[in-house]
């Protein structure tokens, strides 16, 4: 189970708002292993929304340090990108984990 470590509540929302949303251009992961962590969970949760159409909670950052949850399936994890159900698409960059139920 991931849970992100910050002092504010994490906003859940819906995959609709993501594309209105602003990402800053640098990761918000800088230890390798995070990044290696994140990388397989991804792959993981692709998978996942593939074969079982399974959901998930990712959380991710925002440009203005803001850390929300959106509950959604994957189709692809590229190798900058997640894709989610209905074409919407999230900066791996942003991602800062993910909560497999």
């Amino acid at each position: 189970m991931f849970a992100p470590t910050t002092d504010h509540p994490v906003e859940t929302i819906e995959k609709e708002v993501i594309p209105n949303l602003r990402f800053a251009p640098t990761d918000v992961l800088a230890d390798q292993a995070q990044l290696d962590r994140r990388r397989t969970d991804a792959e993981r949760a692709a998978r996942l929304g593939n074969a079982y159409h399974g959901k998930l909670d990712i959380f991710f950052q925002t440009a203005d340090g803001q850390t929300k949850r959106v509950q959604t399936a994957v189709w692809a994890a590229h190798p900058g990108y997640l894709t989610l159900k209905a074409g919407i698409m999230l900066p791996l960059r942003a991602v800062l984990g993910f909560d497999f139920y």
